[in-house]
């Protein structure tokens, strides 16, 4: 039985990676290490939790002995580690925690697996740390980082470090550089949950300048699929990219949304844009399906679909994650622009 230490899997990408191993891999054992932030969530692991494979633990990945305890008791094996402070708005307006758990965190855990001798070191990262694409061409493995938030800078320092401890150490690690997620359990701060809340409750769309903005999306549970392979089949040390192949704009995802949920485009209100806006994102993940066989299993209009109905057969959870902060944050974001 693999025994796995999944790090943020009480957030969006996390919870759906640890449902998907434990509904379609019964030899795996996983333990579960959030510090349950804002985005954090239990809800998001419901009928899960009492898995007989399936132990969470509430903490943080930058306590180390936590984390050396987790791995003794537990015969860890790999680490696959999710936990981040992932949005940008956010590292804008407060950077600090993105250094200290992105970072640090990432630090902390790169020690225990060096430390344990652990079998392998799975990184989730960003395509964000190579930084904004012009009109043309699309991210590959080969190309610098560039990063240009404080969140994407935090994500290539954590890349950094896993390299480093790869070549110094001999830690025997994965990166993978995913685009946009989407789809179940994705807390409303991000542009397509956001929509969806704000058309269902016939609220203003905020869409930061032209809305031309273009980013490669894909739907999270073909994330999740990935994962799996790099840290099944991956080679050792190997950084692998991640896209749905569904570049779009965001007034085009927009739109895509308002039309599925029958309302007016006048909903749309465009609002100055955030500092810093890259243009363009694109994958290639031409290595990743080459050499370890995987592809989305859905489009971009199928994704979005499954998407929108989840949201709509689950108001109770929306409901829930959107009270009380997040209504402070919102209108921080967005009242003054």
């Amino acid at each position: 039985m693999k025994r796995i230490l999944v790090t943020g899997g009480a957030g969006f990408i996390g919870s759906n990676f640890v449902r998907m191993v434990l509904s379609e891999h019964p030899d795996c054992f996983v333990v579960n290490l959030d510090r349950l932030t804002y985005a954090g969530n239990l809800e998001n692991l419901e009928g899960f939790l009492e898995h007989q494979n399936h132990k969470f633990v509430k903490g943080d990945i930058c306590d180390g002995s936590l984390v050396g305890k987790i791995i003794d008791e537990n015969k860890i094996e790999v680490i696959v580690n999710f936990a981040a402070e992932s949005h940008v708005d956010r590292s804008i307006t407060g950077p600090k925690i993105f250094i200290e758990t992105n970072v640090s965190g990432t630090l902390t855990l790169l020690e225990a697996a060096r430390d344990k001798g652990l079998e392998r070191f799975i990184q989730v990262s960003t395509d964000e740390v190579y930084g904004s694409l012009g009109p043309e061409g699309k991210f590959t493995e080969q190309t610098p980082l560039s990063p240009n938030s404080p969140y994407s800078a935090s994500k290539a320092a954590a890349d950094h470090l896993v390299e480093a401890f790869g070549h110094t150490w001999g830690v025997k690690y994965n990166i993978g550089r995913c685009s946009n997620n989407y789809g179940p359990f994705q807390f409303p701060e991000k542009l397509i949950p956001l929509m969806i809340n704000n058309a269902l409750n016939d609220k203003e769309l905020p869409v930061y300048g032209d809305g031309l903005y273009v980013r490669d999306w894909i739907y999270v549970y073909d994330h999740c699929t990935a994962v799996w392979k790099i840290l099944t089949e991956g080679r050792v040390g190997e950084v692998y990219n991640i896209g749905g192949c569904n570049e779009k704009a965001n007034l085009e995802v927009i739109k895509l949304i308002l039309k599925r949920l029958g309302k007016a485009e006048s909903l749309i209100k465009h609002v100055k844009d955030r500092p810093g806006h890259d243009r363009r994102y694109a994958i290639d993940a031409g290595k990743i399906i080459k050499e370890l066989g995987w592809k989305p299993s859905v489009s971009f209009e199928q994704g979005i679909e499954k998407t929108i109905d989840w949201y709509l057969e689950n108001t109770k959870w929306l409901e829930n994650v959107v009270s009380g902060d997040y209504q402070k944050y919102y209108d921080s974001m967005y009242s003054n622009r």
